[in-house]
């Protein structure tokens, strides 16, 4: 028995009866009880770490869709502006033929009133030039008994045309 006046010994006892007094308080259960408390808020944690992860997926899958909307209605946008821009571009074309066409066709009428009206004038110059020479032509080769005939011919011509 000699072990029992050994340090070896009295430290082993002293262990056992530490341990004994820590369950006597029930130190294990607090442990345990505490442990059991840290796994679950760990668990909590990881829960809730992944519902944020999964709206997070959502969010970012949401936006996706919003941007491709986005793009798509952008590509609609440009695609309407185009053919809006070539729309006009037909019609300013069509409305410049128009107003092309329309100017020239009152050139073309000036120019033919004009004609129109050199031609009236140039006649009447004729007229005039007929009139005078015909005129210079009387005066000095018509006698008086000439004008006399040729007045009354020309009183008996109405008079039968007019019965």
């Amino acid at each position: 028995m000699e072990f029992i006046y050994t340090a070896e010994f009295w430290v082993a006892v002293s262990f056992f009866l530490f341990v004994a007094g820590l369950i006597y308080l029930g130190l294990h259960k607090k442990v345990a009880t505490a442990l059991d408390a840290r796994a679950e808020r760990i668990a909590t944690e990881l829960a809730e770490a992944r519902r944020l992860r999964e709206e997070a997926e959502q969010v970012l899958a949401e936006y996706r869709r919003k941007e491709r909307e986005a793009t798509g209605e952008a590509d609609a946008i440009i695609k309407q502006a185009g053919q809006e821009a070539e729309s006009l571009a037909k019609e300013t074309r069509r409305t410049i033929k128009e107003q092309f066409e329309r100017r020239i066709r009152l050139a073309e009428d000036k120019i033919g009133r004009a004609e129109t009206e050199a031609i009236r004038e140039v006649r009447a110059a004729a007229v005039e030039a007929a009139v005078n020479a015909a005129r210079t032509l009387i005066t000095e080769k018509l006698t008086a008994d000439q004008a006399e005939k040729l007045v009354k011919d020309g009183i008996d011509t109405v008079k039968s045309k007019l019965h």
